[in-house]
């Protein structure tokens, strides 16, 4: 299909004879796919051929929803490692309860499963994490610049609101032993 003065190309079939299932025609408006970098906001398409962007309105909305689903990837970020800090301060505390007479014995080792309910929420949050930043990456494919600005937008708005850092620090060291300062204990600080 040659490309139209202007490098625009639009979608190969034949909007007329477009049909949905259960043979019902669709009035079906195509926007631009574009797979090269570009500034468009009128006439762009994104995802799905409803999500055609028609004035400048639809243009902001989308601009605005990027940066809400960046946060959102933030968030569910965020929630996933509070839960896993949940539930370990959960088994620390019963763990203790149980073994808290059995100290004469030196150390120990306890090994710690999440419960099937646990994991499942666990599960559940990083299948969230997963899609919505698997969604924003399929935007960010489209090439449109604004739409990759909203993303950088969104991710430090998300990285502001959803994780403010904040470290414990044993000051006076127990049992006089210096045990240095914990920063950040992740190997890799990304792809949390």
């Amino acid at each position: 299909m040659p490309v139209p003065k202007g490098g625009h190309a639009r979608f190969p079939y034949d909007k007329s004879n477009f049909q949905l299932p259960f043979s019902r025609r669709a009035k079906l408006t195509v926007g631009f796919l574009q797979m090269l970098w570009n500034w468009y906001t009128i006439d762009a398409c994104f995802l799905s051929p409803n999500w055609h962007i028609t004035n400048n309105g639809m243009f902001a909305a989308t601009c605005i929803g990027v940066i809400l689903l960046v946060m959102l990837v933030e968030f569910f970020r965020r929630l996933g490692k509070e839960y896993d800090a949940f539930v370990l301060r959960q088994f620390q505390r019963e763990s203790s309860r149980q073994y808290i007479d059995n100290s004469s014995f030196g150390s120990q080792v306890v090994t710690f499963r999440a419960t099937f309910l646990q994991q499942i929420i666990r599960s559940v949050l990083h299948a969230l994490t997963f899609g919505s930043a698997y969604i924003v990456m399929l935007l960010a494919m489209y090439f449109n610049g604004y739409v990759i600005i909203c993303i950088f937008i969104g991710a430090g708005l998300g990285k502001f609101f959803c994780d403010w850092l904040e470290v414990k620090i044993d000051i006076e060291g127990r049992d006089g032993e210096d045990r240095g300062v914990k920063g950040i204990e992740e190997p890799s600080v990304c792809c949390g």
